[in-house]
C-alpha cells in the first residue's frame, strides 16, 4: 500500500487490480483463502476460487514462457538505497545482464528494486513478481516485466519454474523462505538441481555455522544439503556459477 505526498490516497494492487481510497481492504486473497472461521459459505465460495487461481497461473505462463535463461534474485524490502547492499544489488542485476540472463525479483522495493534497477539499465529483461500484501508499495519503477499476484503458491511456482538458480542478498523472513524452499525442492528432487549462492558472508555465515553446528550434529540434514548453499561476496563468482550451470544443463541437453 502506498502513502505517496501530500493528498495521495491510499494504493492497493489485488492482482491486476488496483484499490484507491476507501475500496482499499484490510485483508488479502491468501488470508481470506487460508481462513476457516465464520459462517459455512466457504464451501460455496472455494470451488469458485479454482478458477481465478487457474488465472494465474495462465497469465504467469503467458507472460514468462519466451523470458529465457533467467536467475532469481532476493533480498529485503528494508534495504535503503544509502546501504551497500543495494549498490550490490545494482551490480548483481547489471552482470547477470551481461552474462545473458533475465532477472526475476518479487519486484518490491529495497534489495529487489536495486537488482532490476541494475539490469534495466544494462538494457536487460527486469522481471517483477508482485504480490497483494495487506501493506505494500506496488512493483518498483525498474521492473520491465511485471505481474501481480493474488496468491503465494502460484507467485513462487513461476520463480522456481522460470529461473536457472537463486542469488540470495541479505533479507529477513520472505528471503528466508524462498531460499529454503528451494533447497528443500532441489533435497527432495522436486526440481532439478541449479546454484544457490547466498551474496554476503558476514550476514550469511552465522546461519551456515548454525546448520553445521546444530541440524548437521542432530542428524535432521545431511552434509549434500548444507554444501547446496555457496556463499561468497564476490558478485563476479556468484555470475560464473550461474554461468557455469547454464553451460552445464547445455551441454546435457546436447548429449555427448
Amino acid at each position: 500500500m502506498s502513502e505517496g505526498g501530500s493528498g495521495a490516497r491510499q494504493e492497493k494492487h489485488k492482482g491486476p487490480v488496483v484499490m484507491r481510497g476507501n475500496q482499499v481492504d484490510g485483508t488479502t486473497t491468501d488470508q481470506r483463502l487460508l481462513d476457516s472461521r465464520g459462517p459455512s459459505d466457504w464451501v460455496h465460495t472455494d470451488p469458485w476460487r479454482v478458477l481465478r487461481i487457474q488465472a494465474e497461473f495462465v497469465e504467469g505462463f503467458g507472460a514468462l514462457a519466451e523470458l529465457g535463461p533467467a536467475i532469481a534474485c532476493f533480498g529485503s524490502a528494508r534495504t535503503k538505497p544509502e546501504d551497500p547492499v543495494y549498490a550490490i544489488g545494482e551490480e548483481v542485476g547489471r552482470k547477470l545482464t551481461a552474462a545473458g540472463f533475465a532477472v526475476i525479483t518479487g519486484g518490491g522495493p529495497g534489495a529487489m528494486e536495486a537488482v532490476n534497477k541494475g539490469a534495466s539499465e544494462a538494457g536487460g529483461t527486469s522481471v517483477g513478481l508482485g504480490i497483494e500484501l495487506a501493506f505494500e508499495n506496488g512493483l518498483n519503477d525498474w521492473v520491465d516485466i511485471g505481474i501481480n499476484f493474488r496468491y503465494f503458491f502460484a507467485r513462487k511456482t513461476m520463480f522456481v519454474k522460470y529461473s536457472q538458480g537463486f542469488v540470495v542478498l541479505p533479507g529477513g523472513l520472505g528471503t528466508l523462505d524462498e531460499l529454503f524452499e528451494a533447497l528443500t525442492l532441489v533435497q527432495t528432487q522436486k526440481v532439478t538441481s541449479f546454484p544457490l549462492v547466498l551474496i554476503g558472508t558476514d550476514y550469511w555465515q552465522g546461519m551456515i555455522d548454525w546448520l553445521r553446528d546444530r541440524a548437521l550434529v542432530h542428524g535432521t540434514i545431511s552434509r549434500s544439503d548444507i554444501d547446496m548453499l555457496q556463499l561468497t561476496d564476490d558478485v563476479d563468482h556468484a555470475v560464473s556459477l550461474m554461468v557455469e550451470a547454464r553451460e552445464r544443463g547445455r551441454s546435457q541437453v546436447a548429449g555427448p
